[in-house]
């Protein structure tokens, strides 16, 4: 996948599987393109909450438009 926006980035506080706690995580929306090929890129484009860890650094990508 191909991050296509990087939107406003925040800092707030959640459970990180690795650390096994709550730490800092910097949060943001990313529109990235699902598609591999390059005829179909432009309308297979999506929002993904992407959170990193402050802490260990483990970044976990979620869609949110499951539709």
């Amino acid at each position: 996948m191909m991050a296509t926006t990087n939107d406003a980035v925040s800092t707030m506080a959640e459970p990180c599987p690795d650390c096994g706690r709550e730490t800092s995580h910097e949060v943001n929306v990313q529109i990235l393109t699902e598609s591999t090929k390059p005829d179909n890129a432009e309308f297979s484009r999506e929002p993904y909450r992407v959170s990193e860890c402050r802490v260990c650094g483990t970044t976990t990508t979620t869609r949110m438009n499951n539709a």
